[in-house]
């Protein structure tokens, strides 16, 4: 076993080449062990053993900075660099990260989460580098999905411009969350061409040297003209055009190959880009035939690759589903997504309306400004984005969107914390920032029922609309009181006298379970379903604090800017004095991975908590 004699970093520059393609051999059964235990991203990972195991045999990574874009792909990582025993508890609550983390290892030299930021970090990496006259390496690690992003396009650009020593690996797997659909996709699998241009280049040379009297004088001729061959052969001339030496492609696979290639890289004085070719869910025939089911997976049997927990209905297949019915009877619905196309629901649309359905890749930013054009021209978008990555899309949704006030509803899918993906994935703070943004309607439902109702009721209203909703399903708690949407109108699901606990979307649940609960001790509780974040339903709100002159709202979200804040202006504008009120959200912090249920017990927000903290309001 190789893999046991890993326990520390540089440890893998001890092993010859046989030896490291048997220990990749272990690491890939050692990911799926742990990875069909504690869910996670096992496909990514798979895809990249020998290319890790390359660059850490190549850098000194205490010394040369690698970037992991994205940095799902880690795990392999952090194997070699002595934390194989902590994989066991990754994702897990007090676990290690299932990405890279400065926190966690001096070898982790950039916290990533999100696509398309390794070129930028690792440029400002290198530029400090040459102030500072180090000798270091700098190395950034991106996918061709996260090429489609505009923040790439732009490090690419200024990376070419200045000629910054640097090398940039473009890992090729043809793959983001969902299959790439590019331009972008359609250079690179040019590219991937590359391998057959140069045998038949050979052959080709071969063939003519043997002619008698014209054969070599015609070679000649044809290898001064290389380059202008090359520009018409082999697309990686795009990289060098702006000023990046291109290598490859390279069989990402192959141990010997990487090596060689990395060596080479290091020689040169000028920004390189490699090319490599690998297969994602590499090793693990079930993940090969469907690295979009293992892009992110929960725990899982090996033999049969199917997910322990079954799949029920979530809140993204209810959307999705919908949205098909909608665009039966209204042939204006677009849908739009940015690299997420099953995650957010959008397959069998997709499948359905072909025409209609459009995954512009990792790029948020010009899915909302499209949208805007479609609707500019009468139709009606649909964006689903999940929840972390509008963050990426916020200049658009202001400026291209509400600025013109257009008909553009925004599907905020994965809203509130999320769980194991951690801080860089936890949807808490799209309530805060789009709050603050004029024209902008702002639903939340508490149910699939409301959802599909507030999905019709966007389009009803013709201005800019967010619908927010979580992961994952609805709650089991049921209710009885249906009444009709009204813009900014809230829903009272329970009246009552003591206190009044207003909840919005999937936390609606939670304070009606929290109101039975208290009946049953004798306190009274009314509880408001608010709806609308914004419009805010300021009298049905003001009426019920003057009567219980008590208040607790309870939001999956920041407690800065959202639920909360709206209800303290509310009391502040309308004078009300002596209203005693306490508040329920996430702190002012970056929020770490585990269950949401441990994450909801660890910051105080959880049933229990809350009844308990009622009765000592009440009693006061």
């Amino acid at each position: 076993m190789y893999l046991e004699t890993i326990n520390k970093t540089n440890d893998i520059k001890k092993l010859n080449l046989e030896e490291k393609k048997a220990l990749s051999g272990e690491i890939r059964d050692y990911l799926l062990e742990v990875v069909s235990k504690n869910g996670g991203h096992l496909a990514s990972n798979l895809g990249v053993v020998e290319l890790t195991i390359a660059l850490e045999s190549v850098f000194d990574v205490k010394k040369d900075k690698i970037i992991w874009d994205v940095g799902h792909q880690c795990y392999v990582h952090k194997i070699l660099n002595g934390r194989r025993e902590e994989l066991k508890n990754i994702r897990k609550l007090d676990g290690i990260s299932g990405f890279p983390k400065t926190s966690e290892s001096d070898t982790d030299c950039f916290n990533t989460g999100h696509s398309s930021t390794s070129i930028s970090a690792a440029m400002g990496m290198a530029k400090a580098r040459d102030i500072k006259n180090k000798d270091n390496h700098v190395i950034a690690v991106i996918g061709d999905g996260a090429l489609t992003g505009g923040m790439a396009l732009e490090a690419l650009n200024h990376v070419g411009c200045t000629q910054t020593k640097m090398i940039i690996i473009l890992n090729d797997n043809e793959m983001s969350i969902s299959k790439n659909i590019s331009g972008m996709n359609k250079l690179l699998t040019r590219l991937r061409s590359k391998k057959h241009y140069r045998k038949s280049n050979k052959r080709g040379k071969l063939l003519l040297s043997k002619i008698p009297l014209f054969g070599k004088p015609v070679t000649k001729v044809i290898s001064k003209g290389k380059d202008a061959i090359k520009q018409v052969f082999i697309p990686g001339m795009y990289f060098e055009e702006i000023g990046i030496k291109y290598l490859g492609p390279v069989d990402g696979h192959n141990i010997d190959a990487l090596e060689h290639l990395l060596e080479k890289a290091k020689s040169f004085d000028e920004p390189v880009i490699i090319h490599v070719l690998t297969k994602k869910g590499k090793g693990y025939m079930k993940a090969e035939e469907n690295p979009s089911k293992f892009h992110g997976v929960g725990p899982f049997d090996i033999k049969t690759g199917e997910t322990i927990t079954k799949s029920s209905m979530n809140y993204s297949k209810v959307f999705g589903e919908k949205l098909v019915k909608m665009a039966s009877r209204n042939k204006k619905i677009v849908a739009i997504t940015a690299a997420m196309r099953d995650g957010t629901g959008l397959s069998k649309f997709a499948s359905t309306y072909p025409d209609r359905f459009f995954d512009v890749g990792i790029a948020e930013q010009h899915a909302i400004t499209f949208a805007a054009g479609l609707a500019r021209e009468d139709m009606i978008p649909f964006v689903s984005i999940y929840s972390s990555f509008y963050q990426r899309a916020y200049d658009q949704v202001i400026h291209d969107v509400c600025s013109q006030n257009l008909p553009v509803i925004m599907c905020v899918d994965r809203a509130g914390a999320v769980g194991a993906d951690g801080e860089t994935h936890q949807g808490l703070y799209d309530m805060s920032f789009f709050k603050i943004v004029p024209n902008l309607t702002i639903m939340c439902p508490k149910n699939f029922q409301e959802l599909e109702a507030m999905m019709d009721f966007a389009v009803e209203l013709k201005r800019p609309v967010i619908i927010r909703y979580p992961r994952g399903g609805e709650s089991d708690t049921k209710f009885y009181n249906k009444t009709l949407l009204t813009l900014g109108k809230a829903e009272i699901l329970k009246e009552g006298k003591d206190i009044t606990i207003i909840g919005i979307g999937k936390t609606v649940a939670k304070a009606y379970e929290i109101s039975e609960k208290l009946l049953t001790e004798g306190i009274d509780a009314e509880v408001i379903n608010a709806r609308f974040l914004k419009p805010l339903d300021s009298k049905t709100i003001i009426e019920s604090i003057q009567k219980t002159r008590k208040v607790i709202t309870i939001e999956d979200s920041t407690v800065i800017g959202g639920l909360a804040s709206s209800i303290k202006e509310l009391i502040i504008d309308q004078n009300l004095s002596d209203v005693g009120m306490k508040e329920y959200a996430y702190p002012d912090k970056f929020i770490t991975h585990g269950k949401v249920e441990e994450l909801e017990k660890k910051y105080k927000l959880d049933n229990e908590k809350i009844i308990q903290d009622i009765r000592n309001l009440v009693d006061e």
